[in-house]
């Protein structure tokens, strides 16, 4: 039997990969603050490792903007390659460390759940081998899944969330015990730990992890949090903390859980919605982590309770509020890709 890995996200990295907005894609009524939101995360990202870009349009026109922004060409990758969204987490491969050598796997992307047209972004890794932009081989897996519905430990433990990967729109076929079983097989997982309660206004994920609890190392999850009884998030994200507090680590220990304040509520302008603010989306990249904040009060708290977690890392604030405008954050629209 096969030995297989999923690496954590602070281990070694090679890159981190971005998928770019498009002018005329659902970004379009706030281009111009998510390219400045996309430059800041690129050149952050830069600074620790290299970077790798999708892009719809004109790569060498991208590659030369982000040379001017402050990116090491020496450090930077641009594919010139057909997407719908940006959301590399859920559209990226899913690596693991199968045997000693790296395997990409490349799972079905379905819009989570058919909610948006995803047929371009389900090819992108296809693509992307066929450019040349992977060392590693690239293995398809009949099995919807994105990498913002799992959180690994390095060690067989997965967190997810019962809303995401039971959701009927993913995966009818399966039932609980058949996704623990591909999972295993597919990620070595040996046991998942499943969430049933947490939510963020706005999200239309079904739940993904990557915005509610993170692991920070194999003993520590932070987590989304709500202190404020009136606020309509508390009674799901109290359930949450309970269920949380309950887990076990593989050799038995209770958890170390470290809180995280929620921002303020933010609604989209035009329409009144709630958009999911949350600072559990942060990316751990090598020597840092980077931290979606926006501008709220709350910002301070967030990135003082993050610092402790992650010794001889530097905690980036990065202004994600643009990026929210269409459900997601930071930790949504980057891939890493480990290095080994």
């Amino acid at each position: 039997m096969s030995k297989i890995i999923l690496p954590p996200e602070w281990a070694p990295q090679a890159a981190v990969m971005l998928t770019w907005p498009r002018r005329d894609g659902d970004f379009a009524r706030h281009f111009a603050a998510v390219e400045r939101n996309f430059v800041e995360i690129a050149v952050a990202i830069a600074r620790f490792e290299p970077l790798h870009v999708n892009v719809a349009g004109d790569a060498p026109a991208l590659a030369a903007q982000l040379a001017a922004a402050g990116v090491p060409r020496q450090r930077l990758r641009v594919y010139e390659v057909p997407n719908d969204d940006v959301w590399a987490r859920d559209h990226g491969p899913i690596t693991v460390l199968r045997d000693g050598r790296p395997v990409h796997l490349d799972f079905v992307f379905n819009g989570w759940g058919g909610k948006f047209p995803a047929a371009r972004d389900n090819a992108l890794n296809r693509r992307l081998e066929a450019l040349g932009a992977w060392q590693a081989p690239l293995e398809a897996v009949d099995f919807v899944l994105e990498g913002g519905a799992i959180e690994s430990d390095g060690a067989g433990t997965l967190l997810t969330t019962e809303r995401c990967l039971l959701a009927p729109t993913r995966n009818p076929r399966f039932d609980r015990a058949g996704i623990e079983a591909l999972l295993r097989d597919k990620l070595g997982a040996a046991r998942l730990l499943w969430l049933r309660h947490g939510d963020l206004l706005g999200d239309d994920t079904d739940g993904h992890v990557d915005t509610l609890a993170r692991f920070c190392d194999a003993g520590t999850i932070a987590y989304q949090a709500c202190a404020d009884r009136a606020d309509p998030h508390f009674e799901e994200l109290a359930a949450m903390a309970a269920e949380l507090a309950a887990f076990r680590t593989a050799d038995g220990r209770p958890y170390r859980l470290v809180p995280l304040p929620l921002p303020l509520p933010i609604r989209d302008a035009d329409d009144g919605r709630p958009l999911p603010a949350g600072y559990a989306n942060f990316l751990i990249v090598n020597g840092a982590v980077l931290v979606p904040v926006y501008g709220d009060a709350q910002d301070e708290l967030a990135l003082a309770q993050l610092r402790p977690c992650f010794p001889g890392r530097e905690v980036v604030p990065i202004e994600c509020s643009a990026l929210i405008h269409q459900y997601g954050s930071l930790h949504c629209v980057t891939m890493q890709i480990p290095r080994f």
